[in-house]
């Protein structure tokens, strides 16, 4: 068993805050040999019945869930910051040129690491990943976040049509690889895979059928792929499928929407759209530094709590403009506001931290398993300093309510406050810039 004593936030299934000031958290193996969470509470109420079992003491210090990050590319890393009128000149002016490197293994690997270092760094414990459509770049991911002990989905991009040399893929090829990788890869120590067509118009009917097919064949394993990001994006589905209603119905028409379908960005849906999230049971996977970054619009968080459907909070590296939590929590903050300013209604601290931990994991049918730290949760925490920059350190001690402290960190905080990253109770050293 290990134990650490420190302040504590958790959440109850239905989403509230749990706060301890003072707290116990207590992890021992489960019957894989992962670190799971076996008890969690106040200091006072728990010391006694564990008084056998030595504590880390990390006092001034706040333990929080990991965070899951639902939406975010590894191959594009490098395009992180380029410059763009928009998503389309953003896709053909850098992603595709970089992403066309990763058919090289060595490329890969080098990627891959680097990449799993800045989510580490942030504090990052649960992905849903993005590769090329290269097998190269999901088998070397695979295999780096394997080492490290990630909870790691991913998935080789699928795109047969209207993308140039390089990235484009085979229709037939594209789904036997994909096919492969499932095999090889999904529920491999604590990695799954996600069938992943990039978008609508990047994908052949022929391609996206395969796609249906694998989803109906293997319903444990996630689909992902991205919807109503971008108007010229939306016309363009338009002109390719005109007898479907919307953009998101051209994916239901083949099977890909259901349990574990995640769909980046959901924009510029109806409530038609949102309904039919609902009752498939996917979810939207919101993006808010990377829709302000292409111009793409604002996520209508009033709409989407209206309608019922999942959704959860993602970096969209490399549209997205930060790994950060908190860089994406605060941009979310101000898409909310924008977004209610007509009722006067924002988001809490409490729910934006949820939407990047618990309520993902949710989303992505992890509930119970990753994003919180009740009991029976694999032990993926964070041990954060409240006071790891002068701003932050002087702005969190006058905090006098828990929304205060939550907000504090999520305005003035960044990788410097995550101290440790635990993923299945293994602490991981942080690497610095020097390494």
């Amino acid at each position: 068993m290990n134990a650490y004593r420190a302040a504590l936030l958790y959440f109850k299934p239905d989403g509230t805050a749990i706060y301890d000031a003072d707290g116990l958290l207590v992890t021992t193996p489960n019957a894989q040999g992962i670190q799971e969470v076996l008890a969690i509470g106040p200091w006072p109420a728990l010391k006694a019945g564990f008084a056998h079992v030595p504590v880390q003491h990390l006092l001034g210090r706040l333990i929080a869930p990991g965070f899951v990050d639902m939406h975010i590319h590894f191959p594009q890393v490098d395009v992180i910051g380029s410059p763009a009128e928009g998503l389309l000149p953003w896709l053909e002016n850098y992603t595709f040129v970089q992403e066309a490197r990763f058919d090289n293994e060595a490329h890969a690997r080098e990627v891959a690491d680097f990449f799993l270092d800045e989510l580490q760094r942030h504090g990052v414990s649960t992905a849903l990943v993005f590769g090329s459509s290269h097998t190269a770049s999901v088998n070397a991911l695979m295999d780096a976040g394997q080492t490290r002990g990630l909870r790691l989905i991913a998935g080789k991009c699928l795109m047969d049509r209207h993308a140039p040399d390089g990235v484009r893929d085979q229709t037939e090829q594209s789904l036997l690889d994909t096919e492969a990788l499932i095999q090889r890869w999904h529920g491999k120590g604590r990695l799954g895979c996600a069938i992943t067509p990039r978008f609508v118009p990047s994908c052949s009917d022929a391609q996206l059928a395969g796609a249906g097919e694998l989803a109906a064949r293997y319903p444990e394993v996630w689909v992902q792929s991205h919807v109503s990001e971008n108007k010229d994006e939306i016309a363009w589905v338009q002109d390719l499928h005109p007898q479907a209603r919307s953009y998101l119905a051209v994916y239901e028409q083949f099977g890909l929407l259901r349990p574990r379908s995640v769909y980046a960005h959901c924009i510029h849906l109806d409530d038609t759209d949102r309904q039919l999230l609902r009752e498939t049971g996917a979810a939207a996977a919101v993006c808010p530094t990377s829709n302000l970054f292409l111009g793409s619009g604002f996520f209508d968080y009033a709409a989407a709590d209206r309608a019922g459907h999942l959704y959860g909070l993602a970096s969209d590296v490399g549209g997205g403009t930060s790994f950060s939590p908190f860089h994406t929590m605060l941009a979310a903050y101000v898409v909310g506001r924008e977004g209610h300013t007509k009722t006067g209604l924002s988001l809490s601290p409490q729910q934006l931290w949820f939407q990047h931990t618990a309520g993902a994991a949710r989303a992505l049918g992890l509930q119970g398993l990753v994003g919180n730290l009740l009991p029976g949760c694999e032990a993926d925490f964070v041990v954060l300093n409240p006071a790891a920059t002068p701003l932050l350190a002087r702005r969190s001690s006058a905090a006098q309510t828990l929304d205060e402290l939550l907000f504090s960190l999520i305005v003035l905080g960044d990788d410097r406050a995550v101290e440790q990253c635990v993923l299945a109770g293994r602490q991981l050293s942080l690497p610095t810039i020097a390494d």
